[in-house]
């Protein structure tokens, strides 16, 4: 049922690690023409294709009390999981905003970073098999923890729990469409659907197409392909290694779940519970027999090097000592009891992970992917005096002309400078008298500009101007 290889086989090694992005030309081309439809056609070509592909028969926009009476239906068992696993999104998610500061570079310069939140998100929530109200959590709460001011949600079929979730996240608004022609709609606004900053979440080969191809105009978090797992092991548990492979493969059949060991005995063991385990439906065992596999690596040494190669969506290793080792990987789980689903639903670690080995520059999603880091900087006369002669250097050894006399339209010549220097070692406070007929027309001096008088942003919550369709 799932092969086992060495570490020596590296034919077959980077078979089972090497999760590179597949590009899907057929996709890419028909996803292509739906986003160019929508966003010409906006609402007319959005409800078009959301008729046609998810099936939608009402409103493309569900009405607030629709939400509220559907998610009072939900089980209170389940209600209370989405609340509790929703408190520890927002703890983690708040801890992940970035900190405004402001530092004296030198006398009379400052640079001030300011922390911004994007005024408008969209999350998109698949609903492929089973509607997915964690994957709204997982988006919606770290935007709102950053002060995203408007969350919207896309989702194809949402079920009762999503719309419990979208309350408890604090979405604002909620449309019920999927796929390539939503990610086109929040890139580019219909008269329904407003447009975004960005767009987050997860989805199939059709919204991962439609994200790459909205990127020039739209943000997005990452091109998320089929999900992965990779299980260092050696003395965990047979059937706990065996039930995480299954537990990751169920996702897709193209979802990829390996293990490295450096047993072969555990290895054989993991095989059997493997095979005593597949269930009889879903995907399980298609992924596993195309993707899957349990890697014999000659020494931990090995092994470590291995998967910091692969750099997988999910790494799960089992001490502290081989987890300080790992730089490559989505999210990593330390230790027997750490599972990996854990991390899917409550532990309040983001599960929208990077893949196709994206883990080797960035890592998943929090908070500080709804934030702008804006820099403010501020030099007073003396600030200015005092760098000139960097900036009017440096910009002339690019070749600037027109760089270094807009700093020494204000402070002066080389030469002035430099006798400022001999005199003073700051720079003379006046600049120098111009020549008989160079002189400025007296209607053109303009005031030494002030310093703003604060530096903190506006308000957040302040209502954004209204933004055409495209």
């Amino acid at each position: 049922m799932i092969r086992i290889v060495t570490s020596t086989n590296l034919k077959a090694v980077k078979g089972l690690l090497s999760a590179t992005r597949i590009r899907d030309r057929a996709t890419e081309t028909n996803a292509a023409a739906i986003v160019e439809r929508v966003r010409k056609g906006g609402d007319r070509a959005l409800r078009r294709f959301a008729e046609e592909l998810d099936g939608l028969t009402g409103p493309i926009e569900v009405p607030r009390g629709e939400w509220e009476a559907a998610a009072r239906t939900v089980p209170a068992p389940v209600r209370r999981a989405i609340r509790d696993a929703a408190r520890n999104i927002r703890r983690v998610s708040k801890a992940q905003v970035p900190k405004g500061w402001r530092v004296t570079v030198a006398p009379g310069v400052t640079v001030e970073q300011r922390v911004v939140p994007l005024a408008r998100v969209g999350c998109y929530v698949p609903a492929g098999r089973y509607p997915l109200p964690s994957s709204l959590l997982m988006t919606a709460i770290p935007a709102r923890s950053a002060g995203v001011p408007e969350v919207i949600v896309a989702c194809p079929r949402p079920d009762a729990t999503v719309f419990a979730a979208a309350l408890e996240a604090g979405v604002d608004r909620l449309f019920r469409v999927g796929g390539a022609h939503a990610v086109a709609a929040m890139a580019y606004g219909t008269r329904t659907v407003p447009r975004v900053d960005k767009i987050v979440g997860p989805g199939n080969r059709w919204v991962s197409a439609a994200k790459s191809l909205v990127t020039a105009d739209c943000s997005i978090d990452f091109y998320a392909g089929p999900t992965e797992v990779l299980i260092v092991a050696a003395k965990t548990p047979a059937s706990w290694v065996a039930a995480d492979l299954i537990a990751q493969a169920e996702h897709d059949p193209d979802a990829r779940a390996v293990c490295i060991t450096t047993s072969r005995r555990v290895a054989e063991a993991v095989a059997r519970e493997v095979a005593l385990q597949m269930p009889v439906e879903g995907p399980a065992a298609a992924s596993l027999w195309k993707h899957g596999g349990i890697i014999v690596a000659s020494s931990m040494n090995d092994a470590v090097a291995l998967a910091n190669e692969a750099a997988s969506e999910h790494l799960v290793v089992e001490t502290n000592e081989v987890a300080a080792r790992m730089v490559n990987a989505g999210a990593i789980f330390v230790g027997p009891w750490t599972a990996q689903v854990a991390g899917d639903y409550a532990i309040g670690s983001n599960h929208v992970l990077p893949t196709a080995g994206a883990a080797r520059f960035r890592g998943g999603l929090n908070a500080a992917d709804f934030v702008k880091l804006v820099s403010v900087q501020r030099a007073s006369e003396r600030g200015l005096r005092s760098i000139a002669r960097t900036i009017t250097t440096l910009a002339r050894a690019e070749g600037l002309e027109g760089h270094a006399r807009s700093v020494e339209e204000r402070v002066g010549s080389r030469e002035s400078l430099d006798g400022a220097r001999d005199r003073s070692g700051v720079g003379s406070r006046k600049p120098p008298m111009r020549q008989s007929g160079t002189s400025r027309p007296q209607d053109l001096k303009t005031p030494r500009p002030q310093a703003p008088r604060t530096s903190r942003p506006q308000d957040p919550k302040t209502s954004r101007p209204s933004r055409t369709q495209r």
